[in-house]
């Protein structure tokens, strides 16, 4: 049985998972809190998660019906994220293990991503006997990531976000249109019932050969239509169509390049994961685009998006088992960690 804590931004989690299935999986979020602002504060953030990992840590444990003492191994994120977020999650987790006398395992937050399509059910449960090479998008508000797994715990990055990453620009252009905070969730619920049409905006690098992503051009080419339409902002039905045009221009770039380099790399899976996948509006370019190809699609469940400590317990469990060596209890975080350096 592993206990995972998750702390890398503003959501305080704990998980108990054992033999792949998730036991509990425990998250206090920080929206409100941060609402005021327009964004996650930090030293609101790190406050929160001193106050709350110990409360989340024992309702997680109440919840599997477990103890301390059922305890395997500890797991915690060690990175990237928010540099004391995670020095709070990961400390804790190091003095856990050091007082319970067991192995600690670091775990990078976007691998974790990697893995959050292969669990599904109620309680959740990962299913790796249908694992198979695939193609993952990973897609949040600081990061946007086009990843080649060839097997377990094997992967290389095909591209990034060279600016802003897709989330990013959601919530950018969201507080450009005045909606309220967190904005990537208003302006998917608003595109829903807008005409995409309407308002056309660029497709930063659609047609590139490579896989990089870049959105700071169209966040830049929404201000400079609204400055020149300010008008428009105040129309509901413009609003509306608004929205559903900037979704349609982030939406087709990353289901485009993620259909295109799974046809490219001759495998027949697509997943997607990270709390931009909760989009409506790009669950649905994904099906169509991979239904059309052929592919078999893989979206990790809404509530496995956003960030949580079942994946980060689920990845921790695999690494156990493959006998990956466990990190040492006084081990950095790493706030700066790049998917695939060491």
């Amino acid at each position: 049985m592993i206990l995972a804590i998750e702390s890398s931004c503003d959501e305080t989690s704990v998980a108990l998972v054992c033999d792949g299935r998730v036991l509990s999986n425990r998250v206090s979020s920080q929206i409100r809190l941060h609402a005021e602002y327009g964004g996650v504060v930090p030293e609101l953030a790190t406050r929160e998660h001193l106050r709350n990992l110990i409360p989340v840590t024992r309702a997680a444990l109440d919840h599997a019906g477990a103890r301390v003492e059922d305890l395997t191994a500890i797991a915690a994120t060690r990175g990237p994220g928010l540099p004391a977020a995670l020095l709070a999650g990961f400390t804790t987790a190091s003095a856990l293990a050091c007082s319970l006398g067991l192995p600690l395992f670091g775990i990078h937050h976007h691998e974790a991503h990697l893995y959050s399509p292969w669990i599904w059910g109620d309680p959740p449960e990962a299913h790796f006997s249908e694992f198979e090479p695939h193609v993952s998008l990973i897609v949040s508000g600081g990061h946007t990531l086009l990843v080649h797994v060839q097997g377990e715990l094997q992967h290389s990055v095909l591209g990034g976000t060279l600016d802003d990453a897709a989330g990013e620009c959601f919530d950018k252009v969201a507080k450009l249109l005045q909606l309220p905070y967190p904005g990537g969730p208003v302006l998917d619920r608003l595109a829903g019932e807008g005409d995409p049409t309407v308002y056309r905006f660029p497709r930063p690098m659609l047609t590139d050969p490579g896989w990089e992503f870049s959105f700071s051009g169209l966040k830049t080419s929404v201000r400079y239509f609204l400055e020149k339409h300010p008008e428009l902002a105040s129309d509901p039905r413009a609003l509306r169509n608004l929205c559903a045009g900037v979704q349609a221009a982030i939406v087709e770039v990353l289901g485009a390049k993620a259909v295109r380099a799974a046809g490219q790399l001759g495998v027949k899976c697509v997943t997607a994961s990270g709390g931009v996948t909760c989009n409506r509006g790009l669950r649905a370019d994904l099906e169509r685009r991979c239904a059309k190809r052929g592919l078999r699609l893989r979206l990790a469940d809404r509530m496995l998006c956003t960030d949580n400590a079942a994946m980060v317990g689920v990845l921790a469990e695999r690494k156990f088992k493959a006998g990956v060596q466990p990190d040492d209890l006084d081990a950095p975080t790493r706030p700066g960690w790049a998917l695939g350096e060491p």
